[in-house]
């Protein structure tokens, strides 16, 4: 293994772990204290905590384990080995923050504190793992599933299995933990697509000035990120000229443009968003 090959590999399952280890303290802190079953195999294993008095933990293992050995035998799907990492980690890390940890929990009875931090701090380490494409499977594989024979989009098919384990949450611990439990799951689906959305977000920024190569030589050799000279010509006075294109992270827009400003105060830029970006220095167009 390379040496960049090595680096890559540990960056991505430490951020895996780091995801992990931070919805499990979601789960743990917040969550089952108050048996808030805010969907997926936790908040399956809540449930079913509930009826049958094995550790969350536990039951988070056997669900786990029995909906990826289903997967293998009935649809074949090729499981990862993030995904099955990722997953067993999770579970792991639950029941061991659960059991031999003693986790220190939020007591303060504020149902909807538990649900609105528990939500955050869960749905942070899920978009961390998800990020280095982890997944924490539970109702992803039950939605597999469901699209596999009952050609249902997988998104209707997590949406429908999440909110199903909150209305059994309802009827286990009553109406009120039930509606915590389905405002946990929506605010838990929101705040994973925002984070996913701000970690994944670049700036696509066009520069004309008189003073391009200058510029370039900074954002190639400072920021690392690549430039492309467009032709163009002015439509005042009809001059020929170079138009650059480059797209950075949005923690480099501001650093950027401090030094175009140093460079030519009378440089004209225009910065728009970009929702994602693949190739050297973004994302993997493979792991799309």
């Amino acid at each position: 293994m390379s040496t960049e090959k090595f680096w890559t590999f540990t960056k991505e399952y430490s951020l895996i772990s780091i995801g992990d280890f931070m919805t499990a303290v979601g789960v743990i802190s917040f969550l089952l204290p108050y048996n808030i079953a805010a969907g997926g195999a936790s908040g399956l294993a809540i449930v079913l905590h509930g009826l049958i008095n094995l550790p969350v933990g536990v039951w988070m293992y056997i669900i786990n384990g029995g909906l990826i050995a289903l997967s293998l035998v009935i649809v074949g799907v090729d499981f990862s080995f993030k995904t099955i990492y990722s997953t067993f980690l999770l579970s792991f890390l639950v029941d061991f923050l659960n059991r031999f940890v003693h986790f220190p929990v939020y007591n303060g009875g504020d149902l909807m504190l538990a649900t609105i931090f528990g939500d955050i701090i869960a749905a942070f380490g899920m978009a961390l793992a998800f990020s280095q494409n982890g997944s924490t499977g539970g109702t992803d594989i039950i939605a597999k599933f469901m699209n596999r024979f009952l050609s249902l989009p997988l998104g209707q098919g997590v949406l429908i299995v999440d909110v199903s384990i909150g209305v059994l949450a309802g009827f286990k611990f009553g109406l009120n933990i039930g509606m915590y439990s389905i405002l946990a799951i929506v605010l838990n689906g929101l705040a994973i697509d925002f984070l996913m959305h701000g970690m994944q977000m670049s700036k696509q920024i066009t520069i004309i000035s008189e003073k391009n190569d200058e510029i370039a030589d900074y954002i190639m050799k400072i920021l690392k990120r690549g430039v492309t000279y467009i032709p163009s010509v002015g439509g005042y006075k009809g001059a020929s000229q170079k138009m650059i294109i480059t797209v950075v992270r949005r923690r480099e827009v501001s650093n950027l443009l401090h030094r175009i400003r140093r460079i030519d105060p009378k440089a004209f830029i225009i910065v728009g968003e970009v929702e994602k970006a693949y190739g050297e220095g973004f994302g993997d167009i493979k792991k799309f």
